[in-house]
């Protein structure tokens, strides 16, 4: 097995597996995260429920962030930590840090650039994306403002991205993980406090959200920085074009950006489709997205963080043996958590939309509608999972066309798909689109990677993923059976009510599911309690 060691992580004491450790301590933080990223969700949702407003921001902040997702956190973290991680396995850190200097001046001027033409040319780019807000009157004039004042925070989140992939092959995880947390709670103290000020000040109550976003930005470098600093990293202002290191990582930046825009991509098909469907559309199935965005962040992101470095250190030592062992490892731990959080979210949508968000300017109709797009986004999760874990491999193995390839495919697939379902079922044949695209995509990332690996144990996949879709099976008559006895005028009861009967059916689930997981011996989910177990421990421990 791999060995994945971390510097954040515990002495191990043989109870869980490394890389089990690894995702255990990116999840641990990554959760963090994902709860306030709800609570943000909530606070929005009450503030501007699903109206212009908030469509005009998710449309306007869609465009910096798609650039942030393609270019600086994929395809960045995709091409920048195997280079780096190979410099610091057969080098050392001072190569290392040579090279980190050049990656960040080259982002500095990169995205610089872009985001001083996307302040430049705001008008037509969202006029291109959103036309059809120009028939509700400001609307489109509004999102164009708001774009304007986000696309600086692709330069911020490009360093944020870039540290994050410095630590991750220090083996730190936890500081990385949390990051993203800041921009979260940032965002929280700005739309309570900032937007009831922005009347006064002539501006739309929702410039707030675009001033925390740049917040937000700079707030997840400032936390980073420190443990960087701690290992030895001086900044520079230093850019050598010539060095092979950032010409490497240039190099893959191109296929990367398209090797990895398939979701992204995908998702601002959906929102450029959803602009034709009214007013909400957009904000149901952005919120619809974010609520499975917390299965997607805490169990398929934060494998995928302990896989890359994992698997870019075994690639720089020629070691292919390792490398397929520390993939199939991901892939069985992700299947194990991600089918039952599908099976979940399906099962338990509207209780969860209207415990989450129903309040405020957030209707009734809001919930149904939001809660029908999280069942059809949930359709995806593995799909998504499988390639934010499998997809970057193919990088720290010199592979790159192979994701180029299977990102266009999924592409064209989710285009041909969206336009299709949406005649047929409105908004929601845009999540649905999204996800088959998603489950499209990942089947052939994780065939071609078994044919560059000479195999996946994939008989062992097969295993895991049939035991645990009878577990999951279990899990879901469990909580079905149980929300069915509380559900009687659940829709009219209190909030401390909703949550009550929401924590007994999901109290259900797992028990349902842990007793089916211990009967059918699944390992990968032995590891990931043991690792629970363990940190649940040293948290009573202070």
């Amino acid at each position: 097995m791999a060995q994945v060691p971390a510097a954040d992580a515990p002495p191990d004491t043989g109870t869980s597996d490394p890389l089990a450790r690894a995702a255990g301590i990116a999840g641990a933080a990554t959760l963090t995260s994902r709860i306030l990223g709800l609570v943000r969700e909530q606070v929005l949702a009450a503030l501007f429920g699903a109206g212009d407003q908030m469509d005009a921001f998710l449309v306007a902040f869609r465009i910096p962030n798609l650039l942030r997702d393609l270019f600086a956190e994929g395809a960045m973290s995709a091409a920048f930590v195997p280079t780096f991680t190979a410099h610091l396995t057969t080098h050392g850190k001072a190569d290392a840090w040579r090279l980190g200097n050049n990656v960040l001046n080259a982002l500095l001027l990169i995205t610089g650039a872009l985001a001083l033409l996307g302040t430049l040319f705001a008008t037509p780019l969202v006029t291109l994306y959103a036309e059809n807000f120009a028939a509700v009157p400001g609307k489109l004039e509004l999102t164009v403002t708001l774009a304007r004042v986000m696309f600086p925070f692709i330069t911020l989140v490009a360093i944020a991205a870039a540290a994050m992939g410095m630590l991750n092959s220090l083996r730190h995880y936890f500081v990385p993980a949390l990051s993203p947390a800041t921009f979260n709670l940032v965002a929280i103290v700005f739309a309570v406090a900032l937007t009831p000020v922005m009347p006064m000040l002539g501006l739309p109550r929702i410039m707030s959200m675009a001033v925390a976003a740049l917040v937000g930005g700079l707030a997840q470098v400032l936390v980073q920085w420190p443990t960087l600093r701690r290992e030895g990293f001086r900044y520079r202002p230093v850019l050598d074009w010539r060095d092979r290191g950032l010409r490497q990582v240039l190099t893959l930046m191109g296929p990367g950006t398209v090797g990895l825009a398939a979701t992204q991509v995908n998702l601002l098909v959906s929102t450029l489709l959803a602009t034709s469907q009214g007013t909400g559309a957009v904000s149901w199935l952005q919120y619809a997205f974010r609520v499975m965005y917390l299965p997607l962040g805490l169990f398929g992101v934060s494998i995928a963080t302990a896989v890359l470095p994992a698997a870019a250190r075994h690639a720089a030592l020629d070691d292919r043996d390792a490398v397929r062992r520390t993939v199939s490892q991901g892939l069985a731990l992700m299947l194990v958590v991600n089918i039952p959080a599908t099976c979940g979210l399906i099962a338990l949508a509207p209780e969860i939309i209207r415990l989450l968000l129903e309040r405020g300017h957030f209707t009734a109709v809001d919930t149904t509608a939001t809660a029908a797009a999280l069942r059809l986004y949930a359709v995806g999760l593995v799909g998504y999972s499988t390639t934010r874990i499998a997809s970057p491999v193919f990088y720290a193995l010199g592979r790159s066309r192979v994701p180029v390839t299977l990102s266009i495919i999924s592409m064209l697939t989710n285009l041909g798909l969206s336009l299709a379902l949406v005649r047929v079922m409105g908004f929601g044949g845009l999540a649905l689109a999204t996800s088959l695209a998603a489950l499209v995509n990942a089947t052939l990332c994780v065939a071609l990677l078994r044919r560059h690996l000479d195999g996946l144990a994939g008989r062992s996949l097969a295993l895991t993923f049939l035991k645990t879709g009878i577990a999951a099976a279990a899990m879901t008559m469990a909580v079905v059976g149980v929300n069915r006895s509380l559900s009687g005028g659940a829709g009219d009861t209190g909030t401390v009510v909703q949550a009550l009967h929401l924590v007994a059916a999901i109290g259900a689930g797992l028990l349902a599911l842990a007793l089916t997981a211990r009967m059918l011996r699944i390992d990968e989910f032995t590891s990931l309690s043991a690792e629970a177990r363990k940190r649940v421990q040293k948290l009573l421990d202070r």
